[in-house]
């Protein structure tokens, strides 16, 4: 089920300061060129990742952005979030489809063909490959070989979102893989200026 999304630039958060400072970068990304926001809170109660989120929500909802939650289902059906994004050890996606519901989107993290074919059959709107390029945003991910993106671009008819170590010093080598939309975090919110740095991205990703 592809919904009407524009993936090209799709933020995924990394909070590393106070509240109000998080909001501040993550509003300079979407002026920048952000057209989606996934909260991912790995180190905060359910309590606070819900009131994290209900301030996030409030911002993208000013401007019209989807915000997509990582992992919780729960956090996400608290804020009314616009969708989950899960990793291959979460909740089932035929499982959390039914929960979240068919209005909502679900998206997923893939590595190789079987888990990018299973993922569009069990309804995930939008699948996210990779790592491309090494990263430290997370410490356990694995990079894969750009054939077996390409493998994977050509085996699905959902959006194919490329994540990992995307810059705008590199984004220019991610052109070959022909994907529809670039996940990036700490390119944008460990930028001094992310909103110069998520412009810089969505024209390089848009003229490629």
């Amino acid at each position: 089920m592809c919904k009407k999304i524009n993936y090209s630039l799709y933020l995924i958060s990394d909070r590393n300061e106070s509240l109000d400072e998080f909001l501040y970068k993550i509003e300079q990304s979407i002026l920048g060129g952000v057209k989606i926001v996934q909260l991912r809170e790995k180190n905060c109660s359910t309590l606070e990742y819900i009131e994290i989120g209900k301030r996030v929500k409030a911002l993208t909802d000013s401007y019209n952005i989807p915000l997509i939650v990582n992992d919780r289902i729960d956090v996400a059906l608290a804020i009314d979030a616009s969708g989950i994004h899960l990793g291959q050890e979460d909740m089932p996606l035929d499982i959390a489809r039914r929960i979240m519901g068919t209005e909502k989107l679900i998206g997923i993290s893939t590595r190789n063909i079987d888990e990018a074919t299973k993922a569009e059959i069990n309804g995930a709107d939008y699948i996210g490959v990779g790592a491309i390029f090494e990263t430290d945003t997370k410490s356990d991910a694995r990079k894969i070989h750009f054939d077996d993106i390409k493998k994977i671009k050509s085996s699905v008819d959902i959006p194919v979102l490329g994540i990992g170590g995307i810059n705008k010093d590199n984004i220019h080598i991610v052109k070959m893989l022909n994907l529809d939309g670039i996940c990036i975090s700490s390119g944008i919110l460990r930028d001094k200026n992310p909103k110069e740095a998520a412009n810089i991205l969505v024209e390089k990703f848009m003229s490629l």
